[in-house]
């Protein structure tokens, strides 16, 4: 009858232990939101996010801002432009309009993005790779007497 095999519900990611600071499906807010946590969004939010922590933006939010986090998963509608200093995620039923810059992308099927995006870099790689040579620049060893 009671079962101990029961499978964790599937919901938004997981985010660190910080608390977190939720703005509930019936809710709009229009301003700044700063946090040293965690920040799901459900209803309306109108303004700009910067938050140390993740920010969830649940699938009935509609979000319109300038987002500073440093994971950002987006299952609802986010237009404007989004720094995630770790990671973005836009699952099947999320929709992101506007210019990233992020360290890792992933959008499942069935999201959208329109954009333009910027993958952040660490300090230890290559500004630049070297340009590929066209047939008419290769020298070879016999050439160079």
């Amino acid at each position: 009858m009671f079962s101990s095999s029961k499978k964790p519900s599937e919901t938004m990611p997981v985010v660190h232990s910080k608390p977190e600071t939720i703005i509930g499906a019936n809710t709009q807010f229009v301003g700044t939101l700063t946090s040293d946590g965690n920040v799901r969004i459900e209803g309306t939010f109108e303004g700009d996010i910067e938050i140390l922590g993740n920010l969830i933006v649940g699938e009935p939010a509609r979000v319109i801002a300038t987002i500073k986090a440093q994971c950002v998963h987006v299952s609802g509608a986010v237009k404007g432009e989004i720094t995630a200093t770790e990671s973005l995620e836009i699952s099947p039923t999320g929709k992101v309009w506007g210019d990233i810059t992020t360290a890792a992308l992933h959008i499942e099927p069935g999201g959208l993005f329109r954009g333009q995006s910027a993958m952040s870099m660490n300090g230890d790689e290559p500004l630049l790779l070297e340009a590929p040579r066209t047939s008419g620049e290769i020298t070879s060893s016999s050439d160079q007497s």
